[in-house]
């Protein structure tokens, strides 16, 4: 059996789980969130303690089972404290603004990139130049904040564009003379 499926996923106090044939919710402070596992693992609640069992010896079932304790482990994580993904802009004259339910991005095209906010995602910009993308999901805030990035992914010679706030970009020589 995969040795990440062994670990129990422990439930903190305020947070209910609920089983239902496949499909998994868990409800907490900073929201709700639903999974359905995969067909060869069967998911076991023991008092504040959820527990991930492949249903038979194959291998794919017993990998399935680390993935779905994998899923379990970070549903409970984000519905007690919030994933959070800081994004930065650097180039001349690239900025970020949040208007309503949409981010206004000015990425050194001829035109702003407006990019509409999605259902539990929430945007802050504490600057012109930073992005924090916050949310329950971490699927859903690394795949918003990915999708954010690639409108102007940073360039290899000067570093211009949208990159993580821990990425190191790793720059080019310019062509010599």
């Amino acid at each position: 059996m995969s040795r990440v499926a062994k670990q129990p996923v422990t439930i903190p106090a305020g947070v209910e789980a609920t089983i239902d044939g496949r499909v998994v919710t868990i409800k907490g402070p900073k929201g709700s969130l639903q999974q359905t596992v995969p067909v060869g693992v069967q998911i076991v609640q023991e008092d504040k303690v959820l527990k991930c069992v492949p249903r038979s010896d194959e291998d794919r079932s017993r990998m399935m089972a680390g993935t779905a304790r994998a899923l379990l482990y970070n549903m409970v994580t984000g519905v007690t404290q919030t994933y959070s993904k800081k994004l930065e802009l650097v180039g001349v004259g690239y900025r970020a603004q949040v208007q309503g339910r949409s981010l206004n991005l000015t990425l050194g095209f001829s035109h702003p990139v407006v990019f509409p906010v999605p259902e539990g995602i929430t945007i802050e910009t504490p600057s012109q130049t930073e992005i924090m993308v916050r949310g329950v999901d971490k699927q859903r805030v690394g795949q918003v904040a990915a999708n954010i990035r690639a409108f102007r992914p940073p360039e290899p010679y000067k570093g211009k564009g949208v990159r993580y706030s821990n990425e190191v970009v790793v720059r080019k020589e310019a062509k010599k003379k």
